[in-house]
């Protein structure tokens, strides 16, 4: 092999590794939520929801406002034979027909919310081309026109719109703080999942390392007979069992520290290594309290004003369209036509139109009182349905408020717990190894240390969990003492 190849696989060897090193990360709870907020994919999803809401939202505001509309009808050719009735004799007869159409109008219109009409001012300009059977060319202008449409007893859908869209809107700025805190309980209950994973392999790992230590400690003292063969066998047993539950263990920490790292939104270069929280401050949750928070925060009460809201619309729709039916049109205005285009503005004659259309069913065979009971009995569901959900609610906070007033103590006696079977553990230990007690204490110190260290571990993931549970239905933060937010106005820029 040459010198040169020899080189090249020698710096191969040496890159190879170094790219295929693993970023180290050491994550708090207070950072991994701060980063899945940032750049999760359920962040970015909940984001995208809320700008939807919010540019919905633009769109109603818009109806309200004037609107400057151009429309054009350009090059409208046509070359065919049209029937033409003799007035006289009633003989029809086919004519040739050979012209070209043109027409322009600006308009601005205006939406009436309060009474669900449309205002219009426009000018328009028409140019008709005849071709055949003579070449001539005709203008007709409007130079001003003022239009008002108003239907009468119909279903006023700006009128509905302006109480129920602002409505919709701040209940998507509140889902959207609540999305957040969704996030805030995904991940951590993925963080406690791999904190937990991770402390069992610690646990397993020093298992066998201590039992290892006492087996050889044990075959010495066979030799001489101060240990039975059943002691000898129990602690080979335990080894094995240990050095199994690490195999187990470090299968569970790979699967769990890849759900976290793709909720994260890291690739498989970096590996984290997660910091045991503290215990949460101690604070007690005044239940009526939470409640008017959740009240005043959430988008609960909001969503449920607007299912109510939404009935009574659907009442009102098949009221208004039920029953006889009107439309007031009134349109006022100048007009003029000519060979050319200054005579086609040329001393403008004024032009009204006044109409009002009228519809009435005069057997429908109760369709439109159908509709009307339909309408009265659903909205009459939806608000018993909406009683029920206040006292579930209104329940569902109460037990969390319950279960997070608990958990404080429960953390601090898991803790103790904790320390006292470490404690209690290392002196089984040393007694062990001056032959002061037998194996079944052992296993029995060991077996009680790793319970109460994962019941630690267990007891504080619930801790978090219940507070941001808690925290997500009423949108404030106890633990600083403020509503929840977010920046809204920075999310819509970019």
């Amino acid at each position: 092999m040459s010198k040169k190849l020899l080189l090249l696989l020698s710096a191969v060897l040496v890159v190879v590794p170094l790219s295929a090193q693993k970023q180290q990360l050491r994550m708090t709870l207070e950072e991994a939520i701060e980063t899945a907020r940032d750049q999760s994919p359920s962040a970015l999803v909940a984001k995208h929801y809320f700008l939807a809401s919010y540019w919905q939202f633009r769109t109603y505001k818009a109806q309200f406002l004037p609107s400057l509309n151009l429309e054009a009808s350009l090059g409208q050719y046509n070359r065919s034979l049209l029937p033409l009735q003799n007035a006289e004799t009633g003989e029809i007869n086919y004519i040739k027909n050979n012209n070209l159409r043109n027409n322009l109008t600006l308009s601005i219109d205006q939406n009436i919310a309060l009474t669900g009409g449309k205002f219009s001012v426009f000018t328009s300009l028409n140019r008709l081309d005849q071709f055949s059977p003579n070449n001539y060319v005709t203008y007709n202008s409007q130079p001003i026109n003022i239009t008002y449409s108003q239907p009468l007893r119909a279903y006023n859908s700006l009128k509905w719109e302006k109480k129920t869209e602002p409505k919709k809107y701040e209940s998507a700025r509140r889902s959207y703080l609540e999305s957040m805190e969704d996030v805030t309980i995904a991940v951590t209950t993925l963080f406690f999942e791999v904190l937990s994973a991770q402390q069992k392999l610690e646990m397993a790992t020093k298992n066998y390392q201590n039992t290892e230590t006492l087996y050889k400690i044990a075959q010495e003292r066979f030799k001489i007979g101060s240990v039975s063969k059943s002691d000898l066998l129990q602690l080979r047993l335990r080894m094995l069992n240990d050095n199994l539950a690490i195999s187990d263990n470090q299968l569970t920490l790979e699967t769990k520290m890849l759900s976290i790292r793709t909720y994260l939104g890291f690739n498989e270069n970096v590996e984290i290594q997660l910091v045991i929280p503290k215990s949460g401050p101690d604070i007690t949750l005044d239940f009526t309290e939470v409640l008017e928070k959740a009240y005043a925060n959430s988008s609960f009460l909001l969503d449920n004003e607007l299912l109510l809201l939404s009935a009574k619309q659907e009442v009102a729709r098949a009221k208004a369209t039920t029953g006889i039916q009107a439309n007031l049109y009134a349109q006022f205005g100048l007009t003029q036509k000519g060979n050319d285009l200054a005579l086609a503005y040329k001393n403008p004659m004024d032009q009204e139109i006044i109409g009002l259309g009228l519809s009435l069913p005069i057997i429908d065979w109760g369709l439109g009182k159908g509709k009307i009971k339909v309408a009265q009995s659903r909205e009459e569901v939806i608000r018993t349905q909406t009683e029920q959900a206040y006292s579930q609610y209104r329940q569902d906070i109460l037990i969390k408020v319950m279960q997070f007033n608990k958990q404080s103590f429960q953390c601090a006696v898991s803790a103790e717990a904790d320390s006292i079977a470490l404690q209690r553990y290392e002196i089984t230990k040393e007694r062990f190894i001056n032959g002061t007690i037998g194996v079944m204490d052992i296993n029995t110190a060991q077996s009680e240390k790793d319970q109460a260290a994962s019941r630690y571990i267990s007891d504080l993931s619930n801790y978090w969990k219940y507070y941001y549970n808690i925290r997500k239905l009423s949108l404030y933060d106890y633990i600083n003492g403020k509503d929840l937010s977010a920046e809204f106005d920075k999310m819509v820029e970019k």
